[in-house]
């Protein structure tokens, strides 16, 4: 099974590009490593990465945390997802 993870967060005014980069810095930092990464950035200095993992929907997988500091205006969204296949 295939196990995607989706983390999003909202930098504050202009931190777009710091969060980005604390984002990509973080996911090299995980314990293991993903099938797949992919990172996205959004209008309003968002940012989502989704990772997908070949485990069960339930296992004990690596996340991204909470960014410390003043670099996000609300807490992070996370979403787990079972990968039903590409088209």
């Amino acid at each position: 099974m295939t196990v995607a993870l989706m983390w999003e967060a909202r930098a504050v005014p202009g931190g777009g590009a710091d969060l980005l980069a604390w984002a990509g810095e973080a996911v090299r930092e995980l314990p293991g490593r993903p099938l797949r990464r992919e990172t996205f950035r959004a209008p309003q200095d968002r940012v989502l990465v989704i990772t997908w993992w070949d485990a069960p929907y339930d296992a004990d997988l690596p996340e991204l945390p909470e960014p410390e500091g003043e670099l996000i205006t609300r807490p992070v969204h996370r979403w787990r997802f079972e990968s039903l296949g590409s088209v």
